[in-house]
């Protein structure tokens, strides 16, 4: 079982920076992939980047260079690092992690005031 726990949410101006944390309870480095996902108000969710235990990236067309996605295997941590924030990234973000099976979050509020 793993069990992670988000962190580094809060309110921002636009264009302002935040950088999220994934702590997950067991080493990540054995995790294929971890994910980072947001639902918005009144949206679905979405995906907003992943990071493979090879360490290969990838991210949704709407974060594509603001948004940075990088792992600690040391600290079984992943990072999103947020820049350039909109309000439209105002979000719950989840990270997720996948293995046999999914396991999520219980998310960190993130919010990006005009």
């Amino acid at each position: 079982q793993v069990r992670l726990v988000e962190s580094g949410g809060g309110s921002v101006t636009a264009g302002g920076s935040l950088r999220l944390s994934c702590a997950a309870s067991t080493s990540i480095s054995s995790i294929n992939a971890i994910h980072w996902y947001r639902q918005g108000p009144g949206k679905q969710r979405e995906t907003v980047a992943h990071i493979t235990s090879g360490g290969s990236t990838n991210y949704a067309d709407s974060v594509k260079g603001r948004f940075t996605i990088s792992r600690d295997n040391a600290k079984n941590t992943v990072y999103l690092q947020m820049n350039s924030l909109k309000p439209e990234d105002t979000a719950v973000y989840y990270c997720a992690a996948l293995t046999i099976i999914w396991y999520w979050g219980q998310g960190t509020q993130v919010t990006v005031s005009s």
